[in-house]
């Protein structure tokens, strides 16, 4: 493939880029009216046109089963709205806040939980009055350590504005921890420039980056070094992976990617079982699936690269654990190793 040297966002430049046939152009239009696209230079490079079920295609390339939308599938599946007292500010656990101050990402992956909020016409971009609305009530929380910058994807922003941010945000004395959300260094790692990593940098507070990647290809060399310039100015990484059908949800893959991650200096934090956004339900796996993968993963890989499975209960009810139970339910003293033998440990489990 030539190299492309701007963004992919139209069902036409897919066809022209050899990323979608031409007969599926008029049914991905059709996609693309509901749901942004955004496929980056870096993004397509990595995309095999030969391989029909290319695991990065799949993520970013639209397809026309997006338009169906299940029963159960919510616009809002985590449940946002419920708990956004301002604008801009999700605050659904007592001692953080969302802060969504950008509505735009660099690429729009096609099993986003926000999908309806995000985009060039969602109007989710928060003005400087409601920013300041938002640090206003972030001020009037002494609950609040820790701040998680969303959206969108916030390093979009400029350096400058990052900066304002991070200035705004370490003058809060109860803000100890400011955490950003990204897939920048993996789909756009020209942006992470020694200018962004500064803005990012604060004296008064602890910063932390989450990485989201979901295959371990995406980790490429610049990749790499993006996440490197981040590590080696100070700012620990995490990541954040979506089970996804398709993608990766085999423990081949998802060991790779773990591995990939800590050797890229990124502590594995979540995988998400995929939530009920509409259009959907073609990455979805069930949580038994999930549950057997980290079961596998268990087997094969150190504490130092297990992610924790988690689920967002639909309706903005909370993340909780839902990896599998090496305790057996009715006989704690019941315990099941890795590979899945039964032994017994009643004096582990007498109390002291």
């Amino acid at each position: 493939m030539t190299r492309l040297r701007q963004t992919l966002r139209t069902a036409t430049d897919l066809v022209d880029a050899g990323l979608a046939a031409p007969g599926d152009e008029d049914a991905l239009t059709r996609v693309s009216e509901r749901y942004a696209i955004a496929v980056t230079p870096a993004v397509a490079e990595l995309i095999s046109s030969k391989d029909a079920a290319d695991p990065i295609a799949r993520q970013f390339v639209p397809d026309i089963r997006e338009l169906d939308t299940s029963p159960e599938e919510r616009a809002d599946p985590i449940g946002d709205h419920a708990h956004s007292p301002v604008k801009g500010i999700v605050h659904r656990y007592p001692d953080r806040v969302l802060l969504k101050i950008v509505g735009v990402c660099p690429v729009y992956c096609r099993f986003c939980f926000r999908r309806e909020m995000v985009g060039p016409a969602a109007e989710a971009n928060l003005s400087q009055d409601e920013i300041e609305t938002a640090l206003a009530y972030i001020r009037a929380h002494p609950e609040i350590w820790e701040v998680i910058l969303t959206g969108g994807d916030p390093f979009i922003l400029s350096p400058r504005r990052i900066e304002a941010v991070t200035a705004a945000l370490s003058d809060i004395a109860h803000v100890k921890i400011i955490r950003w959300h990204t897939r920048v260094p993996v789909v756009a790692p020209e942006r992470v420039t020694a200018e962004l990593v500064t803005a990012l940098r604060s004296s008064k507070k602890t910063v932390y980056v989450a990485l989201h990647a979901n295959h371990p290809r995406e980790l490429t060399g610049a990749a790499r070094d993006a996440v490197a310039r981040l590590v080696e100015a100070g700012v620990p990484l995490v990541s954040q992976t979506v089970l996804l059908k398709g993608v990766n949800d085999d423990a081949d893959t998802l060991e790779a990617l773990m591995r990939a991650f800590v050797e890229a200096r990124v502590k594995p934090y979540y995988l998400h079982h995929g939530d009920l956004a509409p259009g959907t339900a073609h990455f979805r796996t069930s949580v038994a699936e999930g549950q057997a993968i980290m079961r596998a993963l268990r087997q094969r890989l150190s504490g130092l690269a297990m992610p924790t499975y988690v689920l967002d209960i639909p309706g903005g009810f909370g993340k909780v654990p839902v990896g599998p139970d090496y305790l057996d339910g009715d006989d704690p003293a019941i315990v099941h190793d890795p590979s899945g033998v039964v032994h017994r440990i009643d004096g582990a489990c007498a109390p002291k």
